[in-house]
């Protein structure tokens, strides 16, 4: 009698790979403020505290909570004059919080943001120059509405939306806390 021998083959798994989240940090502070005021001399510590009422406020203005008491803000001036705030935020995207920054002028128009730091696995389109562009020039009495004058993204709506509703507050901070005289001396 003939034997044919067996192979026993072990079964074979392929592990699915998920895409794993990487903090990724594009910019920290010092770097973040050369792309947005490239020629700027002085970045000057200005953090804001605010108070229940300015809060208040800022809401009633942009239509979103501010969640924060403290908001980290610098004067930017360039040769001993004024030029502008640079004020760093975050919001939460899908999962993570977006570190972003914000270059607003001293009469409150958006020149320029940058994201900052992107944890979400998906969606840092909003990091390309030309989605970011659509903020420059706007105000707070800019419409600022997500899918109308500011362009959604697909994979990335809540990042998007949540940016858009995060400089929206950033401009509204802006007029309660750091548009006085005495702030912009």
């Amino acid at each position: 009698m003939r034997y044919t021998p067996f192979i026993l083959l072990a079964p074979v798994v392929i592990p699915w790979v998920m895409p794993m989240a990487q903090a990724s940090e594009y910019f920290d502070t010092a770097s973040a403020q050369r792309a947005l005021y490239p020629s700027a001399t002085a970045f000057i510590d200005a953090k804001v505290t605010l108070s229940a009422d300015a809060r208040e406020k800022i809401q009633e203005l942009a239509q979103v909570k501010q969640r924060w008491e403290e908001q980290p803000v610098w004067r930017v001036e360039k040769n001993g004059e004024f030029v502008g705030w640079y004020i760093e935020d975050r919001v939460i995207g899908k999962h993570e919080f977006i570190r972003y920054a914000a270059a607003l002028s001293p009469d409150g128009h958006v020149l320029g943001i940058e994201i900052m730091e992107y944890l979400e696995t998906y969606g840092d389109q909003v990091r390309e120059a030309t989605w970011r562009g659509q903020f420059l020039g706007k105000t707070l009495q800019s419409q600022l509405a997500l899918g109308k004058d500011i362009q959604n993204i697909s994979g990335a709506s809540l990042s998007c939306r949540n940016i858009t509703n995060g400089v929206k507050r950033l401009l509204a901070l802006q007029q309660v806390a750091l548009a006085s005289p005495a702030a912009n001396k």
